[in-house]
């Protein structure tokens, strides 16, 4: 009987299939992480979200360790040169939270455009100044508006098919897909950035892609377009972002994601007014976290058959 080991919170759904399935499941979310690598060396598996850093003294003492499954999309916080070195198959569920992360992106867009989190902030501290919103807050619509993905995968495409029905306008680069049926694709990713109105970013975090939005690319939008990252934090150069911000380049930046998690007290992007934050929770939805946990479940079945 494989043992397995329950890192980061997931819906109950997968201690149901994983038991059913031959597994002893240890469900050990509570645990503090810096205890897992003394308990590591006794299981077969592991399941984890992005908590777990899969790497260092966890995987350095992980001595039966087969299979790493993640309930997500990202790989970041798993030593993927150490699993491959050492034969540990790695499995994520790549679909599980599109619905979720692209969601959230549209929030951001009607968010920025509506200036509902301001209007929010300033009226529940002063309620006096309901009237003077009111006049203040006089903003836009998104239709007849453009979008523009750099990244058109999953993510990308959802968040496409949502914002069409809305009404607006799509374009897009992605390096990897030239052709999209609900995306006009674009040569070049300036070719997107000088045309869009907002753009959203659905890219992975490599080395290619650090720092891909600095201050040349912020130069090539429109002035006042509004920058969404929902991807991962390092992917926008945020000096460059507040720069933006301060010269009116950017209208907004909306993020999901810091290049520091937690962001420093004194990051600028947190004390000014046209930035909207959300804590990295893309992908935590119900729907998204149950899918995530029951595809992670199904992924290490099938690759424990596979050994």
């Amino acid at each position: 009987m494989p043992k397995i080991i329950l890192t980061d919170k997931l819906n109950e759904k997968v201690i149901e299939i994983l038991e059913s399935n031959g597994f002893e499941v240890n469900v050990a979310w509570d645990i503090p992480k810096e205890d897992l690598p003394k308990i590591i060396g006794e299981y077969d598996a592991i399941i984890v979200r992005s908590a777990t850093k899969v790497r260092g003294d966890l995987l350095e003492n992980a001595i039966n360790l087969k299979v790493v499954g993640r309930a997500g999309v990202g790989l970041d916080n798993i030593d993927l040169e150490t699993t491959m070195k050492r034969g540990i198959r790695v499995v994520n569920t790549p679909a599980a939270t599109t619905n979720s992360v692209a969601e959230l992106a549209l929030t951001m867009v009607l968010a920025s455009t509506r200036d509902v989190v301001k209007g929010t902030y300033e009226i529940k501290n002063n309620p006096g100044s309901f009237k003077t919103m009111k006049k203040e807050l006089f903003s836009r619509e998104i239709t007849g508006k453009t979008l523009g993905l750099i990244g058109a995968g999953r993510i990308g495409t959802s968040l496409a098919v949502k914002c069409k029905a809305l009404g607006m306008e799509v374009i897009g680069y992605d390096a990897f897909v030239s052709e999209n049926p609900v995306v006009e694709m674009k040569l070049s990713m300036g070719d997107v950035l000088k045309d869009a109105d907002y753009i959203s970013l659905h890219l992975p975090l490599t080395k290619e892609t650090k720092h891909m939005i600095g201050k040349d690319q912020i130069n090539l939008m429109k002035k006042g377009a509004v920058l969404i990252n929902c991807a991962r934090g390092g992917i926008v150069d945020e000096d460059a972002a507040h720069d933006g911000l301060k010269s009116g380049q950017l209208g907004y930046y909306c993020t999901d994601v810091f290049e520091v998690e937690p962001p420093a007290p004194d990051n600028p992007l947190l004390h000014h007014e046209h930035v909207i934050i959300s804590p990295h929770i893309g992908a935590q939805t119900m729907e998204g976290s149950y899918r995530a946990s029951v595809q992670a479940a199904e992924r290490v079945i099938e690759a424990f058959k596979e050994l």
